[in-house]
């Protein structure tokens, strides 16, 4: 295989080499090169010996001395990962993605299953895309660590959950990395009375045995109200809830009482629905699993408070607004008020909106839709000029655009306000606060 060069650097190494655009990379050090791993692994190097083809199938090569990485080569591809996305190929009876209305912003109805993404950027495999030659070469590059979506370690449960035949055989990776000395993190999606209660203990108990596993996230399925059609799912009970946090903590317990590390941690989710108050920082060791909302209000809280502390008091006029989902709202609130406790000087206007779009069972700040924000500050007659919004709620903090293709720009204008888009975490946030004038 090889793959397309679309650009070349000006005054790079492959420009006076005389690589143009078009011609094709066949191999870096003789080790043929398929996608952004290949070439990231195999130009980690001092040396490289390069081949590439030019446009008249001319097989040509050149070396580089003293490289330093991928980027002195100078050569760019037409998509960062060189290779098309590798899409989902199952159908599992919580897919966020099957819940989507038409008209939101096109990339999220694309279902990724990709281990490259989840080698670069984090992201979630569930292992039931891997060819014999991506699990060799997840071994012999050890990328590490490779994040899976488990969700249940019975291997007919998870084919039944997943509707992909591959789904059960597909599990044995799991051992076969741990093996190879992959660092795995895990991630169990619970659907009320389907692989929560007795299910969740025996997933849990099989990936304690995996040394590779050095961490699990457990989080409740999202409920649209777009679920028509639908594998009928039931949205987890308060009882349910403190069900899954008690068997996760005595699972954690027996792992201690052993000598061993806490493995598994609820999401915060699951305390708000049992209506338990949020674990301290010391709860969730190193935050292994933040990204899947798993102490995040712990350490927001904990970063917040120090970095009150720590700040000279003053008595500058603030006034602003913020807005977050109705799960971060009494959290918010806590914040704001210790804040204007230690500056008298602020009003916070908090305000804590329903999602009407995805409906009521959605409550993550992150899945506001502009146009709600707009119709329920409007309805409240909202009228502060400065309002901050968590950077959560838009694509990235480039493109502000919410997930309904509504822009920040077209917000502003609405609400006739100026709108300043704030980091989530404790710190970021107080330092917004504090920067409001």
């Amino acid at each position: 295989m090889a793959v397309k060069i679309n650009s070349v650097e000006s005054g790079s190494v492959s420009e006076k080499k005389g690589v143009h655009p078009g011609d094709l990379l066949l191999s870096v050090n003789g080790n043929e090169i398929c996608d952004v791993l290949d070439y990231r692994f195999y130009c980690d190097e001092k040396k490289l010996k390069i081949e590439y083809e030019n446009a008249a199938g001319k097989k040509k090569r050149f070396t580089v001395r003293d490289a330093d990485g991928p980027d002195a080569l100078g050569l760019g591809f037409e998509t960062y990962l060189m290779d098309r996305h590798r899409s989902c190929k199952n159908h599992c009876i919580f897919c966020f993605i099957d819940q989507l209305p038409p008209g939101l912003r096109s990339s999220l109805y694309f279902k990724d299953d990709d281990d490259r993404l989840s080698f670069l950027f984090g992201n979630y495999i569930t292992l039931t895309n891997l060819t014999e030659h991506d699990v060799e070469r997840i071994i012999r590059m050890h990328i590490s660590p490779v994040n899976v979506s488990v969700h249940t370690m019975d291997p007919t449960l998870r084919v039944r959950m997943m509707k992909n035949p591959k789904a059960g055989e597909s599990l044995a990776l799991l051992r076969r990395f741990s093996d190879a000395g992959i660092a795995l993190n895990a991630q169990l999606v619970l659907c009320a009375g389907i692989n929560d209660g007795e299910e969740l203990s025996f997933s849990m108990r099989e990936l304690g045995m995996l040394p590779g596993v050095k961490s699990v996230a457990v989080v409740p399925v999202g409920l649209t109200k777009f679920r028509d059609g639908l594998f009928p799912l039931e949205k987890f009970t308060p009882a349910r809830a403190a069900d899954v946090i008690d068997r996760i903590d005595a699972f954690n317990a027996g792992l201690q009482a052993q000598g061993r590390e806490k493995l598994v941690f609820p999401s915060d989710e699951f305390f708000q629905i049992a209506g338990r108050k949020i674990p301290p920082c010391d709860y969730y060791g190193d935050f292994p699993q933040l990204e899947n909302g798993v102490g995040g209000c712990a350490l927001t809280e904990h970063d917040f408070m120090s970095a009150l502390e720590d700040a000279a008091r003053d008595t500058i006029v603030r006034r602003f607004a913020i807005v977050t989902g109705l799960a971060a709202y009494p959290l918010l609130k806590k914040l704001c008020d210790a804040f204007c406790a230690a500056f008298p000087q602020t009003e916070i206007e908090i305000y804590g909106l329903e999602n009407r779009f995805f409906g009521p069972d959605i409550t993550v700040a992150g899945l506001l839709t502009g146009r709600d924000i707009a119709a329920q500050l409007k309805e409240r007659q909202f009228c502060c000029k400065t309002l901050l919004l968590p950077q959560v709620m838009f694509k990235s903090r480039s493109e502000t655009v919410f997930l309904d293709d509504y822009t920040k720009d077209e917000l502003e204008r609405e609400l006739g306000t100026a709108i300043t888009v704030i980091d989530c975490d404790g710190t970021g946030m107080f330092e917004a606060f504090w920067n409001v004038r």
